[in-house]
C-alpha cells in the first residue's frame, strides 16, 4: 500500500530524517518506535503533507504523495490522529467529527459527512448525541474523539500518533484493542507511533525503529525487541526490557 524510498527531511542543514525506506502492506499494523527526536513525527508530518520531503519518494497505492497539500492527501485516503488533541471547543463532539468527515476523500456533502460521523463515533464508543459538548471529555474521551475524527475522513491508511499518552493502564489496553478492531473490522491499514512498548508489542505485526533520523531495525516484534542496538538506544533500562519481553510473551499466548 505504501512504499517509502530514501526519505530525507532537513531543517537548516540538520537532517531530522535521513535516507529512510520502508513499505507498509495492506491491512497490517506497523509499529514505529524510537526515542524522542528520532524522526517519528517528522515522518508522519511528511506522509500527511504538513512538511514536504527534502528528498525521497512516498508512493501510496502507486501515486506519489510528495508535494501534495494535506487536504489532497486526506482525499487520497490517509487519515491522521495527533498526539495532543485540539478539538474545536465551540463545536459539539458530533460537529467536530462531522467537520472532519466533510473534508475526507472529497465528500463535500453535509449528509455524507454526518453519516461518516455517526459511524466513526459508534466505532470508538462515543455518544452520537448531537448536543454533547467537548469540554466534558477526559483524556481517554479526547483520544477517542481524535480517532473518530480521523476515521470520519474514510481512511485506507491511518497514522496513529501516540494514542496512549495520558491514559491509565486499563485505558491503554482499551485504546490498543480499538486500533486492532479498526484494522480487523474496517480493514484499515495502520502505522502506529507509540512510546509504551509493552502495549504496542501486543498489537503490531511489524516494528520499525528510528534513532537520530535513521532506521536502525525493522522486523517482527520479537526480533526487534531482542536487537542489541534497539535495547541500547530505546529500551535503555532492565525494567523496560522486562516489560517488552513480558508483552511479547503475552502476545504469543494470545495468538
Amino acid at each position: 500500500m505504501l512504499v517509502v524510498e530514501g526519505l530525507v527531511k532537513s531543517f537548516y542543514g540538520f537532517k531530522a530524517v535521513n535516507n529512510v525506506s520502508f513499505t507498509v502492506e495492506r491491512s497490517e499494523i506497523l509499529g514505529l518506535i524510537g526515542p524522542n527526536g528520532s524522526g517519528k513525527s517528522t515522518i508522519f508530518n511528511m506522509l500527511s503533507g504538513t512538511f514536504p520531503p527534502t528528498a525521497g519518494s512516498m508512493r501510496f497505492d502507486g501515486a506519489e504523495l510528495a508535494g501534495l497539500a494535506p487536504h489532497r492527501i486526506i482525499n487520497r485516503g490517509i487519515g491522521r490522529t495527533f498526539q495532543i488533541p485540539r478539538p474545536f471547543h465551540r463545536l459539539t463532539i458530533f460537529e467536530n467529527v462531522a467537520l472532519a468527515g466533510y473534508f475526507g476523500q472529497g465528500r463535500h456533502s453535509r449528509a455524507k459527512a454526518e453519516e461518516a460521523a455517526e459511524r466513526a463515533l459508534a466505532m470508538v464508543g462515543l455518544s452520537t448525541d448531537r448536543h454533547a459538548g467537548v469540554d466534558g471529555l477526559g483524556a481517554a474521551g479526547l483520544k477517542k474523539l481524535e480517532l473518530a475524527k480521523a476515521l470520519a475522513t474514510g481512511p485506507k491508511l491511518l497514522l496513529a500518533d501516540e494514542s496512549l499518552g495520558g491514559l491509565d493502564e486499563s485505558e491503554m489496553d482499551q485504546a490498543a484493542d480499538m486500533l486492532r478492531k479498526i484494522r480487523d473490522e474496517l480493514g484499515i491499514t495502520i502505522i502506529w507511533v507509540e512510546h509504551i512498548m509493552g502495549v504496542l508489542m501486543r498489537v503490531v505485526d511489524r516494528v520499525m525503529v528510528l534513532d537520530h533520523g535513521e532506521k536502525i531495525s525493522e522486523g517482527l516484534p520479537g526480533e526487534v525487541a531482542g536487537d542489541p542496538r534497539v535495547i541500547e538506544v530505546y529500551l535503555g533500562t532492565d525494567a523496560d526490557a522486562t516489560q517488552a519481553a513480558a508483552a511479547l510473551a503475552r502476545r504469543r499466548t494470545e495468538r
